[in-house]
């Protein structure tokens, strides 16, 4: 039998030390957030629901995105003991400067409608954190507004070529002449993608307000709030909106894009060059002859063609074929710094973030992408300790297996598809 006594008093004291309560109800929210996940929950309950889809949906039946998730879930790590961890360094050289971790922020369109500070709080939180910023050609912020934003930080510029050509080089010249240093030429957007939650919201942009909306907007009256009290939005490539997103981005877009373009807009840009939305090692192949500085390999967050390529699957053959020759970088799919050190360890030079990104940004703007950074970095930093490495040098695939869901039905047929130039 256990001996029983009366509770001391003085060691009841010791257990009795309660925390203050955090009065900022918003600063209170994101403390309590402990994973992307937690931030993206945070996010649904206070934006209203055709804005958060946007953000959350993808094409058509919405496979590439879930399969890109399930490929991160579907690895196994594999520590190594007795090594001292007591430091870890997570900064990596990329495109010819630093970043003091292994990933940034990925170019999101109409970011000011998840959250009214949109790319000016993605950039300051950026700059903050020491990693690069990327600015969309269909952001809702000036390239010289996420300069100012972000003055002594790396901002990157994403570019789509649009019809009328004269848009695109006038974007290229004003990144150029803010001093941004990395291009990310896109090339997985002929046209639209079909986001059905887009259609089956009446999402428009700009927002409408009808009886669903209005009904929608009743508990985030922030939000709406916000929306209404602070300046229009307003796009550096589009002279008019109205519509859907995808009516926008088909109207815009030009399906006639080629390696031309590519050449062009080479010629016109003095700093890095990054090809975004590879999709194939063939095309891997084919850009690394031509020279250019990098690649994403990204299926746009499975917003474009649905079934297409899981970007990080495709990793390990792309970065063994073309990783000498420029730099392999990876988006789509990432939701925790597991994921990005599984993607470093496979032959990433960098990742991007993109939803990660927006969860913050929706839960709490700028306070809330600094949360993002923080718990990714936080990720980051243990699973390395818990690899065993104190250097993302030190990874490699020895320290992870990618496990097997979907395979080819037969190697001949990949072997072929892979052999088509």
């Amino acid at each position: 039998m256990v001996k029983r006594q009366l509770p001391d008093a003085r060691e009841l004291a010791q257990l009795m030390r309660f925390k203050a309560p955090t009065l900022d109800a918003k600063k209170r929210r994101l403390e309590n957030a402990l994973t992307v996940a937690d931030l993206r929950a945070i996010a649904q309950r206070r934006t209203p629901k055709a804005a958060f889809d946007y953000t959350e949906g993808a094409a058509e039946g919405e496979i590439s995105i879930a399969r890109a998730r399930q490929a991160f879930e579907d690895i196994e790590f594999h520590p190594s003991i007795l090594r001292n961890v007591s430091d870890v360094d997570t900064g990596r050289d990329v495109l010819g400067g630093r970043s003091a971790l292994p990933f940034g922020i990925a170019p999101t369109g109409f970011t000011r409608l998840m959250q009214t500070e949109g790319e000016t709080a993605g950039a300051g939180a950026a700059g903050a954190a020491g990693i690069p910023f990327t600015l969309s050609t269909l952001g809702t912020t000036s390239i010289e507004d996420v300069k100012a934003a972000n003055p002594t930080g790396r901002n990157w510029f994403q570019l789509y070529v649009m019809k009328e050509r004269e848009i695109s080089y006038a974007l290229v010249h004003r990144a150029a002449t803010a001093g941004f240093d990395t291009l990310f030429f896109t090339v997985d957007t002929p046209v639209a993608g079909a986001r059905l939650r887009d259609t089956r919201n009446g999402f428009s942009i700009p927002p409408q307000l009808t009886p669903r909306t209005v009904i929608n907007a009743i508990p985030r009256p922030e939000w709406w709030i916000n929306f209404l009290t602070t300046p229009s939005l307003s796009f550096a490539s589009l002279s008019s909106t109205g519509g859907t997103v995808g009516e926008l981005l088909d109207s815009a877009m030009d399906p006639t894009i080629s390696f031309a373009d590519l050449d062009i807009i080479r010629e016109m840009w003095p700093g890095k060059i990054m090809v975004k939305g590879v999709q194939t090692l063939a095309d891997a192949r084919s850009l690394a002859d031509r020279g250019v500085d990098g690649i994403v390999l990204s299926n746009h967050g499975g917003r474009q063609l649905d079934r297409a390529p899981i970007p990080f699957r495709l990793l390990p053959s792309v970065a063994r074929e073309v990783g000498g020759d420029l730099e392999v970088h990876v988006d789509t799919g990432i939701m925790s710094g597991a994921d990005i050190v599984a993607a470093i360890a496979l032959g990433a030079r960098f990742t991007l973030i993109g939803r990660a990104y927006l969860y913050g940004l929706m839960a709490g703007g700028r306070a809330g992408v600094d949360r993002t950074i923080g718990i990714l970095r936080g990720e980051i930093e243990r699973t390395m300790k818990l690899l065993g490495v104190a250097t993302l040098d030190e990874l490699g695939p020895q320290h992870v297996t990618q496990l097997a869901r979907l395979t080819p039905v037969t190697q001949q047929a990949t072997d072929a598809a892979e052999s088509v130039e």
